[in-house]
């Protein structure tokens, strides 16, 4: 395949954060060709995937299409993979997956649509080259998608991989972390940048203050990984990728942020987000302390102050929590004079014990949970 041939790429985010994500592109000078709540599409070419895998902070996965077709069958579907030049694709011996979403009356399993898509690349391959590729599930090398609606099928290679949230770093996950992507929207939701004091109180694991360290340091998140999906294509320009990825390792920031301070009660979530911002390599920007979230330090001269409490799903534990928020809602009275105080929430009710008025009420998805990034204006 021609790293120059362009084509539709359709660049996939968790749920709610589209906007952001679709900021993203734009700021990487790409056109908005159609959103939609889990996803963006713009059209460029097969080369602009390096540099979408290696900038964005928002997204899921980079994948860009080979064919949309008519599907009316399983029989439509393996003669139409069929007819792709998978031998100047996939080199031999490479470890080819399979990933398909599925809505069709005739398919009763999504597993059988995998399995006529894998026939049909197999049986390509063999004809075409000899080899047989082999395949599995696990998502390490050469990743090929299909989503297949009713009677019209689309077929992507998977320039990602593994997802992108899956950054590297989090060596030590505790309890309901905040993924990595989310917490990039949350933090571009807040207008963070380096030039403003940043304080994560019960910070567990360390995501969010992690994730703005690398904002400050404007060090692309994919310089965290290297291994892509299109490190394994037959088409795979090793020296140009090599050579974005030094020239973006040296575009990043010299000059040291504002404080980034990140505190927890927990002394093991705090061990935690220092071995993980140690992994990432920018433990050095991040103050970490083990106290009540009510006596995290506040530094003079305003900036953000961002708290993830936990949501409350048993009665005793939200009537526990009303304290809580309440005291979130002291602690920002009180302390955070100048500051933009920020909660994270999926429990709207709990919230109301904070005792302030939210400015703005910017709606997320952690998982399936319904949530809000809600801003608080402290004078």
């Amino acid at each position: 395949m021609d790293l120059d041939h362009v084509n539709k790429i359709l660049i996939t985010c968790a749920k709610g954060i589209s906007p952001f994500l679709e900021k993203e592109i734009r700021d990487l000078g790409f056109s908005i060709e159609s959103a939609h709540q889990t996803g963006v599409v713009i059209r460029a070419a097969f080369i602009d995937t390096y540099r979408l895998n290696l900038e964005l902070r928002t997204a899921y996965n980079v994948l860009f299409l080979l064919r949309e077709f008519r599907c009316a069958s399983p029989a439509d579907l393996y003669s139409k993979v069929y007819q792709l030049q998978w031998e100047n694709i996939i080199p031999n011996g490479e470890y080819v997956s399979v990933v398909s979403q599925v809505s069709n009356p005739k398919i009763k399993n999504s597993m059988f649509a995998n399995q006529k898509l894998k026939d049909a690349i197999v049986d390509r391959m063999v004809k075409k080259t000899g080899y047989r590729p082999d395949s599995g599930p696990e998502r390490r090398n050469i990743v090929i998608n299909l989503y297949w609606k009713n009677e019209k099928a689309w077929i992507y290679i998977n320039t990602s991989g593994m997802k992108l949230a899956d950054r590297g770093y989090r060596k030590i996950p505790l309890t309901a972390p905040m993924q990595e992507t989310l917490a990039g929207a949350v933090l571009l939701a807040a207008g963070y940048t380096k030039d403003m004091h940043f304080l994560n109180p019960m910070c567990g694991g360390g995501t969010l203050a992690i994730e703005a360290a690398l904002i400050a340091l404007d060090k692309a998140p994919g310089l965290l990984r290297s291994n892509y999906g299109f490190c394994h294509l037959k088409n795979f320009d090793r020296e140009y990728w090599r050579k974005t990825r030094k020239e973006r390792l040296s575009a990043c920031a010299k000059k040291l942020p504002k404080k980034i301070i990140a505190t927890d009660i927990d002394r093991k979530a705090i061990n935690a987000a220092i071995k993980n911002a140690t992994t990432c390599g920018v433990d050095h920007l991040i103050d970490f302390k083990v106290c009540d979230f009510r006596d995290t330090e506040v530094p003079e001269e305003g900036g953000i102050v961002i708290l993830n409490p936990e949501y409350g799903e048993r009665m005793g534990k939200i009537n526990e929590l009303a304290g809580t928020y309440k005291e979130i809602g002291d602690f920002f009275k009180k302390k955070c004079a100048g500051y933009t105080g920020y909660i994270f929430t999926g429990n709207l009710e709990l919230s109301k014990k904070v005792g302030l008025a939210a400015k703005r009420r910017t709606p997320f998805f952690s998982g399936d949970i319904d949530c809000r990034l809600l801003e608080y204006e402290i004078y």
